[in-house]
Parts: C-alpha cells; sequence; structure tokens
C-alpha cells in the first residue's frame, strides 16, 4: 500500500466473506493479511514509518471492527 489511509473504509475492497463450515465470517483479502503481517515485522524491528503506523493503525481497527461483527454473528448462529 503506498498511499497514507485514514480510515477503515478505506479498506473496504480487501473485506472477503468466506464460508467456513456453516459459518460465514469477514476476513481480510490475502493481499491486506500480508500487508498487516509485514506491518508487524517492521514494528517488532522497530522500522516504522509514521506512515506505516498510520496505516497499521487502520487495518488494526478493521480487524477489531471484524472481529466483534465474527463474534456476534458466531453468537446468533449458536443460539438458534
Amino acid at each position: 500500500m503506498t498511499t497514507t489511509l485514514n480510515r477503515p473504509s478505506s479498506l473496504i475492497h480487501e473485506i472477503q466473506l468466506e464460508k467456513i463450515d456453516d459459518w460465514n465470517l469477514f476476513k481480510f483479502s490475502e493481499s491486506l493479511q500480508l500487508r498487516m503481517e509485514s506491518l508487524l515485522e517492521k514494528k517488532k524491528a522497530d522500522q516504522m514509518t509514521s506512515d506505516d503506523i498510520a496505516e497499521l493503525d487502520v487495518i488494526g481497527e478493521l480487524d477489531r471492527i471484524f472481529t466483534h461483527i465474527n463474534a456476534m454473528l458466531a453468537a446468533q448462529n449458536i443460539n438458534q
């Protein structure tokens, strides 16, 4: 990703819905997953730029949103 991202909605094209068993889960595209892992490696190595930090913050926020939505879907499926 070459541009600075400032909102999770800027990554809407990187959202996938994946069916796992009887569950539909929101997930990152492979390219976004790889980018997040790359940024986390840079963070471990203390080599992040301010743009990298901002990008990882946006990806992290989207990850938290997906985790919450997927947990809500799982709870709904269990209660049915």
